[in-house]
């Protein structure tokens, strides 16, 4: 159900309008004032676990984006360039650790920048001693995923955004049976308006659950 869902999702790429902060705001603030021109710090890394919005982050920053878990070995990263992000960094290979160990290096002589993000702190990394030691020394922020209360909050207002009117029980009833991460969420949203407009009825509970249903079965 949950791929059903996503392929409903409209195209609009990661930004810092559509990332739901919740109890991330700290976090937040320390990359905004890391992303200014002034700074000159050269490592910026998010470290926390899946669904705290990571790679949202890393991608809305429109750095030259890289996934280690795509390319371990980081094949694929541009030579030039004074902006890079790279996401999942345990997952690097030997060779994609060298690559950014050396990365780093030159950004830090040439004043560039790197953001990245793990699952775990640099220290609990299972990485070259000297590439972690290069991560640590930058600025770290753990990123938590939301709460079920903030998920709740942060589906209402995307609702209310769209001009949605559903019934009070209805979010708990989706929050029960969908899948739990946001991108889910919005995009079973958009599937809720669509069904609403092309059936040319209000959203109510018997609505909701013909489209849970019709995402079930299709």
């Amino acid at each position: 159900m949950r791929q059903l869902i996503l392929e409903l999702l409209p195209d609009a790429p990661p930004s810092f309008d559509n990332f739901v902060a919740g109890s991330n705001a700290e976090a937040l603030t320390g990359l905004a004032a890391w992303l200014a021109p002034a700074n000159r710090e050269s490592v910026f890394l998010f470290w926390g676990e899946a669904g705290a919005g990571k790679s949202h982050l890393l991608q809305a920053c429109q750095a030259a984006y890289s996934d280690a878990r795509v390319d371990p070995d980081l094949s694929r990263i541009a030579p030039t360039g004074e902006f890079y992000a790279v996401d999942h960094v345990e997952a690097l290979g030997e060779t994609g650790q060298i690559v950014l160990f050396n990365l780093i290096n030159r950004l830090r002589a040439s004043g560039g920048r790197l953001l990245a993000a793990a699952d775990v702190p640099p220290l609990r990394l299972t990485l070259r001693e000297d590439l972690r030691t290069r991560l640590g020394s930058g600025l770290l922020y753990r990123l938590r995923p939301l709460s079920d209360a903030e998920k709740l909050a942060a589906l209402a207002e995307q609702a209310r955004m769209r001009g949605l009117v559903l019934p009070p029980e209805a979010f708990s009833y989706l929050f029960a049976r969908a899948p739990r991460d946001m991108r889910s969420l919005a995009a079973l949203l958009v599937a809720i308006d669509r069904y609403s407009l092309e059936q040319k009825r209000p959203i109510t509970l018997p609505l909701l659950r013909e489209v849970m249903q019709t995402l079930v079965t299709g």
